[in-house]
Formats: C-alpha cells, sequence, structure tokens
C-alpha cells in the first residue's frame, strides 16, 4: 500500500477495523472468488459499512490491465478481455500493460440506466457505419469491486441489470437494433439499513452471501473504535505505517489463496450434507448449494488447506443461506440462528 505524502485520499486500513467479523470475512471470500456473487450487508447506521468496503478495495494488490482499453481488459486471460483486445491479440498484435488499482466503484442512487450501462452514439452507427460505445459504471468496474448503498432503495430495474452483469461477467447494450457488449466482472456489494424496506426476495436470493451487521453494544468495543477513528482521523499516515506489516500480511493471504482456490477440494459427502441442509430449510432452486460449495472452498484457500472440512462449511454457511429462507411473519427465530440449528443437526451427525 502506498503511504506516501502524495497519496489523493488515505484510506482507512482494513486491519484497523474492530469487529463486525461477519462482514469482513464475507468481502475476503468475495474478493478471493468473486463467482460467490457478492454480498448484501443489512446493518443499522453508522456501523462503518462505508469503510470497511473502501478499506477492503484499498488493501488489495494492483492488476495488469492493457493500456488505453476502456474495459480494464487482462492480457493473458480470455474470459476478462474485451473484444476488441482479442481482435489485436487474435492479429498477432503487441500490446502495452499498465498496474492499476483495483477499481472501486461507487453507484449513485439516481444513477440511469445509460450511466451504468454505457450508450451507442446510433447516430454515427447509422450516418458513418462506426460503434461509438460510451461505457458506463459496468465497464469501469469490470476486475474491481461495484459498491451500491442503500440498495434497498435503488429502482428494481438497475438491480437486476447488475445482478445479471455480476452473474454472467457480460454487459450487453443494445439500441435501435445494434448491440455492443463488453466483459463486466466484479464483486457486488450492496448495503443498506432494514428500517428503509428489505429487498425483494427473488433479487435478495442473487447476492452470494447476506452479511448482518449490528451496532456494538460493549462499552470498551465501542471506546476502542472512537479511539482508531480519531488517531486516524487526526494522523492517517501514522496510522497506516502502524498497520502496514498487518495490512502486507493480509494481502498475501489473499493473493495466495486465489492462486491457491483452483485445487481446493471437497468430498463428496460433505457436498451431500451441504445439500442435505439447503433442502431442510426449503431453501428454493439451488443456489444455496452452489453457493455454500464455492465459499468453503474459498475459505479453505484463504486458511492455507488442501481440502474443505466441517469446520470450513459451519464458518460459512450462515452467510450464504440466511437470505434464501422463507419468511413467515409469526416466525419469533431469527433465520440465522434457524440455519444454525440445522447445520449442528446435519453436520455433527
Amino acid at each position: 500500500m502506498n503511504t506516501t505524502q502524495n497519496q489523493i485520499r488515505p484510506v482507512f486500513p482494513f486491519t484497523a477495523i474492530v469487529g463486525q467479523e461477519e462482514m469482513k470475512l464475507a468481502l475476503i471470500l468475495n474478493v478471493i472468488d468473486p463467482r460467490i456473487g457478492g454480498v448484501m450487508i443489512m446493518g443499522d447506521r453508522g456501523t462503518g459499512k462505508s469503510t470497511t468496503i473502501r478499506a477492503i478495495a484499498d488493501l488489495l494488490p494492483e492488476i495488469e490491465v492493457v493500456q488505453d482499453d476502456f474495459f480494464n481488459s487482462h492480457i493473458s486471460d480470455y474470459e476478462l478481455m474485451s473484444d476488441d483486445v482479442k481482435n489485436k491479440i487474435n492479429e498477432g498484435l503487441t500490446l502495452k500493460t499498465k498496474f492499476v488499482n483495483v477499481p472501486m466503484i461507487d453507484l449513485p442512487l439516481g444513477a440511469t440506466e445509460d450511466r451504468v450501462c454505457g450508450t451507442i452514439d446510433i447516430e454515427k452507427a447509422l450516418t458513418e457505419g462506426i460503434k461509438t460505445f460510451e461505457p458506463g459504471l459496468l465497464a469501469k468496474a469490470h476486475r474491481g469491486i461495484l459498491y451500491v448503498d442503500e440498495v434497498n432503495l435503488l429502482d428494481d430495474h438497475l438491480v437486476d441489470i447488475l445482478l445479471d452483469s455480476a452473474a454472467s461477467g457480460w454487459n450487453t447494450v443494445e439500441r435501435e437494433g445494434i448491440s455492443m457488449r463488453h466483459p463486466s466482472r466484479f464483486v457486488l456489494v450492496g448495503s443498506g439499513n432494514p428500517e428503509e424496506g428489505e429487498l425483494r426476495p427473488q433479487l435478495l436470493d442473487r447476492f452470494g452471501m447476506h452479511a448482518e451487521i449490528r451496532t456494538v453494544k460493549e462499552a470498551n468495543l465501542r471506546v476502542q473504535i472512537v479511539e482508531q477513528r480519531s488517531n486516524f482521523d487526526q494522523n492517517p499516515y501514522a496510522c497506516l505505517k502502524e498497520f502496514k506489516n498487518k495490512q502486507e500480511e493480509l494481502k498475501k493471504i489473499i493473493l495466495t489463496a486465489q492462486q491457491k482456490l483452483s485445487s481446493i477440494s471437497i468430498d463428496y459427502d460433505l457436498r451431500v450434507k451441504i445439500s442435505e441442509i439447503c433442502g431442510l430449510l426449503d431453501v428454493d432452486g439451488l443456489r444455496g448449494d452452489i453457493v455454500t460449495n464455492r465459499a468453503a472452498k474459498a475459505f479453505a484457500a484463504y486458511k492455507g488447506k488442501e481440502n474443505v472440512n466441517v469446520t470450513d462449511i459451519k464458518a460459512v454457511i450462515t452467510l450464504c443461506l440466511r437470505h434464501r429462507l422463507r419468511k413467515d411473519p409469526l416466525d419469533t427465530v431469527d433465520s440465522g440462528l434457524k440455519v444454525q440449528q440445522v447445520v449442528d443437526k446435519i453436520l455433527d451427525d
């Protein structure tokens, strides 16, 4: 991390954040494997949601992108390249690259579809036969993090577009019969306050994980959080220096986990148990099974293991399933607790 005095605006260090372990774990696992499908963070106001999300983006190692490309294209991975870059490589052209910080894009609540997806210049296309594309936020977010604060207040149509792009890894824009597509693989992070309304169950289900955060009640911990923040505000560079080693250590762990992920295996018996839990909880569809398998592998990689075990599944399954349970207005048991009860019953047998 760059701690020099010319840094534009210092970001609060991720490893300095006190508490909120559930939210931090969900973000780390999504960074290790973006195919988990993002995370929805619901909690009280003033609990450090935005601070934590910006901190994880700042922590990540720089990525190599093709120079002068709108879409942060990867130089060797076909899945992460724009069609233009693919064509140039197929023609045998040598492309220059550069290293940039992982993109962290904030989606404003009032954003229009054009601002999110990008626009095609129809006039130019029809008169000159040239496809001119003005990239939107989905292009800028490719290979990074797209953050939507108050996602429960965002237009449902826009949430659908975001979730479709996050799931497919591509964004397609069509205007008057003219089509343009580009890669758009990002970690989608939504946050919101449950008091301001819930997300529709169909949309909620599309988020890979759901982290709940509460205001810290313990006085000692609250004092520690306030002191940590005050120290950073008074002298951010001293704070960055203090946490530099911890930041570098976590960065290495994340990098190693990303490289190791593809070799992590999960036994058939454990996969059956995950599906058994989803069945007993009456989880609709198979998304819960898929996400739990991916998250357990990411957690095992994060912990430096070769295979997934019961502990890994227990660490992630509540995050993956709690938002997929059918809501019963008369139910007094918290959905997270309900998941935990079934998990203990099946996995401890």
